[in-house]
C-alpha cells in the first residue's frame, strides 16, 4: 500500500515537472532556441572533437584484448590499492586522460567484455570517471582563475581525491559471492580491423548520445534562470546555509555546478574576494561532475545490471574530499588572486574551431595509444 502511494506521488511529480517544462518552452521560445543553438555549437566545437577519439581509443583497448596484456604488470598496483584486477588499469588511466565520461564508458566495456567482475566494475565506477587535464588546466585554471598554479592545484586535488575514493571503496561488495569471482572473458580479442570498425561505430553513437544530454541541459539551465526557479531555490538555500558563510549568490553558483559542470565553474569568474572558497567550490564541482555528466553515465550503464549507488556516492565523496584538500592547502600556501579575464580570452575559448579541437584531441589519443603499445611491448618482453 505504501509503495503504491509513493509510486502515485512520484508519477504526479513527474507529470507536473513535464507540464512545467512544456510551459517554459512555450513561454520562452526564443530563449530556448538560442540555448539549444549554443549547445549545438558547444557539441560541434568541443564535445565531439574532444571525446570521439578517446571513445575510439578506449573501445580499441578493450576490443583488441590489450587489457589482458597489461593486466599482469598492473595487477601489483591495482589489486592491493583498489581491490580490482590489473586489466582495470585501462579505465583508471583513460578516465584521467580523456575526461568525462570516457572512464565510465571504459569500465562498462570491460564489464560487458568479461574483463572484470560486477563487483570490480562497481568499484571502478566510484573513482574512474574524472575530469580531463585539458578542462581543468585550460578552462578552469586559465579561463576562470587566470592562473596555471590554481589549475595545477585543482588537478592534484582532483587526482588525489579520486585515488582516495578508490581506496575507500576497495572493499565494496566484499571478496566473495557472485560478484567477487572473476570469470573467463566472454570473447577473445578481435583482429585490429574488426575491432577498429566496431569501435568507430559504437563511439560515434555514444558521442551523439552525449551531445543530446549537453543540448538538453543547456536549455534546462537557461529556462531555470529566466523563469526565476533557480534564483528562487538559491535564495532559500542561501538562507539555510547562512551560518556556513553561504549567501544567495554562492548558493546559485553551487546549484548551477551541481546541474552542469561547465556552466557552474564559469559562474566563479570574478569571485576574487574569496579566492579560497571559489577554488574549493570549483574543486567540488569537478569532483561531483554534475547531473549532465551523470545522465551520460547512466545512459551507458543502461541494462548492464550495475548498481549506480557506488558511482553517485563516489562522485559526491570525491567532490567533498577535493574541496577539503583545497581548504587545507590554502592554509599553508597563498592562492593567487585571478586577474580580470579579457574578452579576447573568453572569445578564444568559446570560439575554438572544430579543427583545432579535433587535432589536439586526436593527438592526445594517439600519444596515449602509443604509450599503451610501448608498455604492452615491454611487459611481453619482460614476461
Amino acid at each position: 500500500m505504501l509503495v503504491s502511494r509513493r509510486k502515485k506521488i512520484m508519477d504526479i511529480l513527474v507529470i507536473a515537472a513535464l507540464a512545467a517544462a512544456a510551459g517554459a518552452l512555450v513561454a520562452y521560445p526564443n530563449e530556448s532556441i538560442a540555448a539549444a543553438r549554443d549547445g549545438l555549437t558547444l557539441c560541434g566545437n568541443v564535445i565531439v572533437p574532444s571525446l570521439f577519439p578517446f571513445f575510439v581509443l578506449s573501445s580499441l583497448v578493450v576490443e583488441t584484448g590489450a587489457t589482458r596484456v597489461l593486466s599482469r604488470a598492473a595487477e601489483r598496483v591495482m589489486k592491493p590499492l583498489f581491490g580490482v584486477g590489473g586489466g582495470c588499469a585501462a579505465a583508471f588511466v583513460l578516465g584521467f586522460i580523456g575526461g568525462y565520461p570516457v572512464g565510465a564508458k571504459t569500465v562498462i566495456a570491460l564489464y560487458e567484455n568479461g574483463e572484470c567482475t560486477k563487483t570490480e566494475a562497481e568499484r571502478l565506477l566510484s573513482f574512474c570517471n574524472n575530469s580531463g587535464p585539458a578542462f581543468i588546466f585550460g578552462v578552469v585554471g586559465a579561463g576562470v582563475f587566470s592562473s596555471g598554479k590554481i589549475g595545477l592545484l585543482l588537478y592534484l586535488a582532483h587526482t588525489a581525491a579520486s585515488i582516495l575514493v578508490g581506496i575507500i571503496f576497495r572493499g565494496w561488495g566484499g571478496t566473495g559471492g557472485r560478484g567477487g569471482v572473476r570469470g573467463q572473458p566472454r570473447r577473445i580479442g578481435k583482429p585490429l580491423s574488426e575491432a577498429f570498425a566496431a569501435s568507430v561505430s559504437s563511439s560515434f553513437t555514444s558521442t551523439l548520445n552525449i551531445c543530446g544530454f549537453v543540448i538538453f541541459f543547456t536549455v534546462f539551465i537557461k529556462l531555470l534562470f529566466i523563469s526565476g526557479a533557480l534564483p528562487g531555490i538559491a535564495e532559500l538555500l542561501g538562507r539555510a546555509l547562512a551560518p556556513l558563510g553561504f549567501d544567495e549568490i554562492w548558493a546559485e553558483r553551487l546549484l548551477t555546478g551541481a546541474i552542469e559542470i561547465s556552466s557552474g565553474v564559469w559562474t566563479l569568474r570574478g569571485a576574487s574576494g574569496q579566492i579560497a572558497g571559489s577554488v574549493a567550490m570549483a574543486a567540488f564541482m569537478l569532483g561531483w561532475a554534475g547531473l549532465s555528466v551523470h545522465s551520460q553515465v547512466l545512459s551507458f550503464i543502461g541494462e548492464s545490471g550495475l548498481s549506480v549507488r557506488t558511482y553517485i556516492l563516489g562522485k559526491l565523496l570525491q567532490g567533498v574530499i577535493s574541496a577539503a584538500l583545497i581548504f587545507i592547502t590554502a592554509r599553508f600556501i597563498s592562492l593567487p588572486v585571478p586577474a580580470i579575464v579579457l574578452a579576447g580570452q573568453v572569445d578564444g575559448y568559446t570560439g575554438i574551431t572544430f579543427g583545432r579541437a579535433m587535432i589536439a584531441s586526436t593527438l592526445g589519443a594517439a600519444i596515449t595509444c602509443g604509450l599503451f603499445a610501448l608498455l604492452a611491448h615491454r611487459v611481453e618482453k619482460r614476461w
